[in-house]
């Protein structure tokens, strides 16, 4: 019964002892020689029992609780043992951490003179050029986040889980103690946006919310977006309205939206049909601008008949009023004439106070388009000169290709564009609008907006915590139980009770040793709820760096006669791919299966010691081998060879070569056959490399054997589902073309294991569905309900959610905890 856990099987004189979780619990039990029958042995119902191990006569040892249980089959009696090992609490121990490269989030001051960074929970004040680094919370017990100062420059607001719920507090941007705004359970809450006049804060929460504070603490609520992806918020200069993006509910379009402070009314600005998003008021608040998706220039494959859209954002603009004029209108040069001061008879009034007048009556058709070139425009930001604008250029799955991700500055005046920074993280504005502040190349600038070359590096060295790792675990520990709690895909939890579960656990923290300890605690937590993407990761580990190891491409073996090293295998490899690439097999080093390597970097190797100690922690260069047909140093010749760092792009090419091989051999080439490891960048590629060539044979053999998921499989399904409507022939060629072309005409298998997972789960469920052929093979993994990162954990580890059911019309949820047959 694949739905039932029976493993850690001892063998012991009067039968075979094991865990089960046949009553639900997994308790200890036997199966009995003598009788040919199963009994429970243990009723234990609050812990699990796991990691069975015997001494082959009478005695099973195991783990419960996290203490480790004793039972004697003998006396049929349990004990839990007590076991004092003596530490000295060397990674439980207090130390100052150096926190810089840990920085979460980070702004700037209004005048651009310091910066405020999150980092290991804290929240630091550094100057950009002179002065003091000061630690403004100094909370070991609590994770302080999402720093946003105030445009007055005096105080600094964050996010805090200090009172055992996320809320928002304040601080003063000089130190001191910190005044918490917010009392409730909102849950996960991100992008602090000041108000202007500093006495508004708006924020999000994960349910799709945004919600604004002022400094008594009155709490306001902008909007509930069902498909829980409000995002954007801007205030207008002179605080009375909220402008922010909220999805429609059709995947792709958002709309841009304006919020009342006064009234706490909503008035949708754009036509709600192409997409707008990344609203921003200009600062004289005479109009509103926002990125769209309204280019459509496709561009066509080279593989495929087919097109995809990219580089298909603008900046627009609305105007906000009927009176307001057209920025961007036709010119014509004309000279100005200096007036007659004398005539006035005083001073004017220049009061800069700004008043915003929205006439929502036709502001949908009051639109006009910033004249830039279309891109991939992911945020924007007005100041009186300048529209500023982060790129993110042409994306190639896994990675960013043709252009890095840059932050431009569109000259209003002379309507010309230039690029202010280039390969960015993430980038904050002054105030004062005088300045921008980038994350770029795992350090910090502030850029001076009236002149890029004005550029100033923010050092982040002396940002220093005092910690002590049994303080950060507790917060750790409750982290991950609320980040659960407020993503988990459905709001039930399975059924568990999820505070009791935390309740349970949450003793046991008091126990744990290392971070690692933690991780397996927390994991056992999370895997009460019995769903596949569950994971917890990473953290303050304190392990040093791992060595380095270059790797030859090959398989030594010791010849026993002459205690030399010879080479036992070569991975062919091919070289045309830098990922395949071979060492041994390239042009001009001459190495052959059978040769000894008598020498690595002139040092003599021979049994006494590992070829791979030769290979460790030596740089990044060519290794030298001393290599001959025999294992004498007469007559051998020194080759120099480009080391690689891994072997596993060729170990996996080996197998999958092997296995066309096979298929072309039985099926006399009738028989195409390509293999797919993931659902990702990896998954495409070898899709692309061994799918076209191979899309006139017979039939196809599609292996997804021990694929790791991702979440591209109905890419690959709608390339395979697609069937010939037709043909298309000419005149002197032998062959013909499928209509729509690249049309697969033959018979498909899908080859499946128990470790094909995630989205390799659901690539062969539709495979099925699809009517593309029968799936061959063993049970999959059954895990599909998808996760995403919300963010590092207080000292850096990782969470993930389960956050994306999977369903099907008619059957309801599909795959997660039965896998596919």
């Amino acid at each position: 019964d694949h739905k039932r856990t029976e493993r850690d099987p001892v063998w012991l004189n009067d039968g075979i002892y094991y865990i089960s979780d046949r009553d639900g619990t997994l308790n200890l039990f036997k199966y009995d020689f003598a009788n040919n029958s199963n009994s429970q042995i243990t009723q234990h119902d609050q812990w699990d029992a796991k990691w069975a191990s015997g001494d082959g006569a009478h005695r099973v040892v195991y783990e419960y609780g996290g203490r480790i249980a004793l039972y004697d089959t003998q006396s049929q009696s349990e004990q839990i043992l007590k076991i004092n090992v003596p530490d000295d609490q060397v990674r439980r121990t207090a130390r100052r951490v150096k926190v810089g490269s840990q920085v979460e989030d980070f702004d700037i001051a209004p005048d651009g003179q310091r910066a405020v960074f999150t980092a290991r929970g804290d929240v630091f004040s550094v100057p950009v050029e002179h002065g003091v680094t000061r630690n403004l919370t100094q909370k070991a017990t609590a994770h302080d986040r999402e720093s946003a100062w105030s445009p007055d420059g005096r105080y600094v607001a964050f996010v805090s889980d200090r009172s055992g719920e996320e809320e928002i507090y304040i601080v003063d941007q000089a130190g001191g103690e910190a005044r918490q705004l917010t009392d409730e359970k909102f849950g996960r809450l991100t992008d602090l946006v000041w108000s202007p006049d500093s006495q508004n804060i708006a924020f999000n929460d994960q349910q799709g919310y945004i919600r604004t504070v002022n400094l008594k603490g009155d709490v306001k609520e902008v909007v509930h977006n069902e498909y829980r992806s409000a995002s954007g918020s801007h205030w207008s200069p002179d605080s009375q309205w909220l402008t922010y993006a909220a999805n429609e509910g059709n995947d792709l379009s958002y709309s841009v939206y304006v919020w009342s402070l006064k009234t706490g009314k909503t008035q949708r600005v754009s036509d709600g049909f192409f997409s707008a998003f990344a609203p921003k008021f200009s600062p004289d608040g005479q109009y509103l601008y926002y990125v769209s998706d309204r280019e459509f220039a496709p561009q066509i494959g080279s593989y495929e008949w087919n097109y995809v859209l990219n580089r298909e954002s603008y900046v627009y603009g609305v105007a906000l009023n009927k009176a307001a004029a057209n920025p961007f209108a036709p010119r014509n040069d004309e000279t100005t004439i200096k007036a007659d001061d004398s005539k006035d008879g005083g001073d004017k009034d220049e009061s800069s106070d700004v008043q915003v007048k929205i006439d929502f009556d036709g502001i949908s058709q009051r639109v006009f388009k910033v004249p830039s070139d279309a891109a991939n425009i992911a945020w924007i930001h007005v100041t009186d000169d300048q529209i500023l604008q982060v790129t993110t250029g042409a994306f190639y799955y896994g990675r960013q290709s043709d252009q890095t991700v840059n932050l431009h500055a569109f000259d209003i005046k002379e309507r010309e564009g230039s690029v202010l920074a280039e390969d960015i993280q993430g980038v904050r504005i002054a105030a004062n609008n005088e300045f921008a502040m980038v994350r770029s190349g795992g350090g910090f600038q502030r850029i001076a907006l009236a002149n890029k070359d004005d550029s100033e590096s923010i050092k982040t060295d002396n940002m220093v915590v005092y910690r002590a790792p049994t303080d950060e675990w507790l917060v750790v520990f409750d982290e991950v139980w609320r980040r659960f709690r407020d993503f988990f895909y459905v709001p039930n939890m399975h059924g568990y009770d999820w505070e009791a579960i935390r309740d349970q656990y949450r003793p046991l923290v008091a126990h744990v040793s290392t971070r690692e300890d933690l991780n397996y605690l927390m994991g056992e937590m999370i895997a009460e709820l019995n769903v596949g993407h569950a994971y917890v990761s990473g953290g303050d580990l304190q392990a040093g760096d791992r060595s380095r190891v270059d790797l030859l491409g090959a398989r030594f073996e010791l010849d026993e006669g002459s205690k030399r090293y010879r080479v036992a295998h070569i991975f062919n490899g091919q070289n045309e791919e830098s990922k395949y690439r071979s060492p041994l097999t390239e042009v001009g080093v001459n190495v052959s299966e059978g040769d000894y390597i008598l020498a690595i970097d002139g040092q003599d190797l021979s049994a006494e010691q590992n070829p791979y100690e030769l290979l460790t922690d030596r740089g990044r260069q060519a290794v030298e081998l001393l290599v001959n047909s025999k294992p004498t140093s007469k007559g051998a010749r020194k080759v120099l060879v480009n080391p690689i760092s891994s072997e596993g792009d060729l170990v996996y090419l080996e197998w999958v070569q092997k296995n066309y091989d096979y298929v072309q051999e039985k099926t006399d080439g009738k028989v195409g056959y390509l293999h797919i490891p993931d659902m990702g960048s990896n998954g495409i590629y070898e899709f692309i490399k061994w799918y076209y060539p191979q899309i006139r044979r017979q039939g196809l053999v599609v292996d997804v054997r021990g694929n790791g998921g991702g979440n591209v499989s109905s890419m690959l399904i709608q390339r395979l589902a697609k069937r010939p409507l037709g043909y298309g022939y000419q005149a002197h060629n032998k062959g013909s073309e499928t209509y729509p072309p690249q049309a697969f005409n033959g018979h498909m298998a899908a080859l499946i294991s128990e470790t094909s997972a995630s989205d390799g789960d659901i690539f062969p469920y539709f495979f099925r569905e699809a009517g593309l052929g029968p799936l061959i093979g063993k049970l999959t993994w059954g895990g599909v309900v998808g996760i995403s990162g919300r963010g590092p954990l207080m000292d850096g580890g990782d969470v993930f959610v389960p956050e994306f059911g999977m369903g099907q019309a008619g059957k309801g949820w599909i795959i997660e905890g039965e896998g596919v047959q």
